[in-house]
């Protein structure tokens, strides 16, 4: 299994990025798909999910409004939008997979996200 995020980057103060976590070796509609961050010093958090059934999506409240999940099942690839970015965003991004009993917890290596003038 392996996600594999990409999009990120440096982005000026209210700024947009979309960063795509690639699945493989799973099928992204039947896992609860996250994203989470982790900024230096500061205890990873999640900021959104998209359930596997129904697409009932979730966020943070630090970002919500700003941001929205997506999941393309055709490509096998879920999405975060990002909008309005503040530097206190500047955080690594991490996609995650969580399937209900064996079906497993699976974490990407992360795509780093500045937001910075």
């Amino acid at each position: 299994v392996q996600l594999v995020e990409s999009g990120g980057g440096l982005v000026q103060p209210g700024g947009s990025l979309r960063l795509s976590c690639v699945a493989s070796g799973i099928s992204v509609s039947t896992y609860v798909m996250m994203w989470h961050r982790q900024a230096p010093g500061k205890e990873r958090e999640l900021v959104a999910s998209i359930r596997s059934a129904g697409g009932i999506t979730n966020y943070a409240d630090s970002m919500k409004g700003r941001i929205t999940i997506s999941r393309d099942n055709a490509k096998n690839t879920v999405y975060l939008q990002m909008n309005s970015l503040k530097p206190e965003d500047t955080a690594v991004y991490y996609c995650r997979a969580w399937g209900f009993g064996a079906l497993g917890d699976y974490w990407g290596q992360g795509t780093q996200v500045t937001v910075s003038s």
